[in-house]
């Protein structure tokens, strides 16, 4: 677990950092953040999908993840936890120097959608998986003591776009990073190369959900679109099957 608190640290202090920047940039400037940020989320999301080996997977994954997030509104229900942690961290600073009025809807949008964006973005990549197996199994820390380096960073940029939501999401990290640690030795085995592969890329395609949004090239509700995370080993259990019975009869 002391990788995982050295990630969760790495990124609340990007988060300070970026809060900095947050207060002060100007709106120009904020556009140039949102696309600076966009992009690099655009690149990242796309190597990491580029690792399938399996587009149709990855495809019957995002659709059929997407329909079960739509029905269960997991977007709104994880944004409605960004409120919670607003209202909880919004409670403490009016009890030194603000005010309700000081706080637009905007800003609990911004807070609340860079709680969800952030938390996307930290927990859904390869190096967050294989990081926290090879932390949990072998004892090896170097993987994701990479990643909170590159988080630190990236968190600097979502917080001077969005806000401090950005910090909260290491919450988020701690449990399902955390988890996955605690995790390692039952999942290992069971998850194997391809599909610890397979889990990047349908991530890739949620980050690049994160990107086109900061661009506002689309409005994508991408915390719908977790459940496909979950479908990946189901989908690779299910490819042989329905490979042979496909063989049988044609």
């Amino acid at each position: 677990m002391i990788a995982t608190v050295i990630n969760c640290i790495a990124v609340f202090l990007g988060s300070m950092i970026g809060l900095f920047f947050h207060a002060h940039i100007r709106e120009g400037l904020k556009e140039v953040v949102f696309i600076s940020a966009g992009m690099i989320s655009l690149l990242i999301g796309f190597s990491m999908a580029m690792g399938t080996s399996s587009y149709m997977g990855v495809l019957f994954a995002i659709a059929a993840g997407g329909i079960i997030g739509y029905l269960l509104d997991i977007e709104g229900r994880i944004l409605r936890v960004g409120g919670f942690f607003e209202r909880v961290s919004h409670r403490k600073r009016t009890e030194t120097t603000y005010v309700e009025d000081n706080i637009t809807i905007q800003e609990k949008r911004n807070f609340a959608v860079g709680f969800l964006n952030a938390s996307v973005l930290f927990c859904v990549g390869a190096m967050t998986i294989v990081g926290a197996i090879r932390a949990g199994a072998e004892g090896d820390y170097e993987l994701i003591l990479v990643k909170s380096m590159m988080d630190g960073f990236m968190a600097i940029m979502f917080t001077a776009a969005y806000g401090i939501g950005v910090a909260f999401s290491i919450i988020t990290i701690l449990v399902y990073q955390g988890g996955l640690t605690l995790l390692a030795t039952q999942l290992a085995p069971l998850m194997g190369e391809q599909g610890l592969n397979e889990l990047s890329a349908v991530g890739g395609v949620l980050v690049i959900m994160i990107g086109l949004n900061l661009l506002n090239l689309r409005s994508i509700k991408t915390g719908n679109f977790i459940p496909a995370l979950l479908l990946v080993p189901l989908i690779l259990w299910a490819q042989p099957v329905i490979s042979g019975i496909f063989h049988r009869f044609f």
